[in-house]
């Protein structure tokens, strides 16, 4: 997978979960996870590069935060069109 995407779970209409999907190959699976901030949780791969990210509290965690966690992995930052969909609920 050569680009991101964000997979939004809703419960009752609302959002409940999403996951910032980064690239990576399609057989790669996480090895590790940490927790890097209140409803934000990192998965990393085998050779510890980032994989995705877990955002377990989508009403809480801001655009500002996933960015500077993006940041610190060496992503670059989410468009307000990326997360487009955790908005539209």
């Amino acid at each position: 997978m050569q680009d991101r995407y964000l997979k939004v779970t809703y419960r009752k209409g609302k959002p409940f979960a999403a996951y910032l999907y980064l690239p990576r190959s399609e057989d790669t699976k996480s090895v590790r996870t940490e927790l890097v901030g209140a409803g934000l949780i990192v998965d990393f791969g085998p050779d510890d590069e980032p994989i995705g990210l877990e955002i377990t509290a989508p009403g809480h965690v801001s655009r500002e935060e996933i960015n500077a966690l993006l940041a610190r992995l060496g992503q670059p930052p989410l468009s307000t069109k990326e997360l487009d969909p955790l908005a539209a609920a």
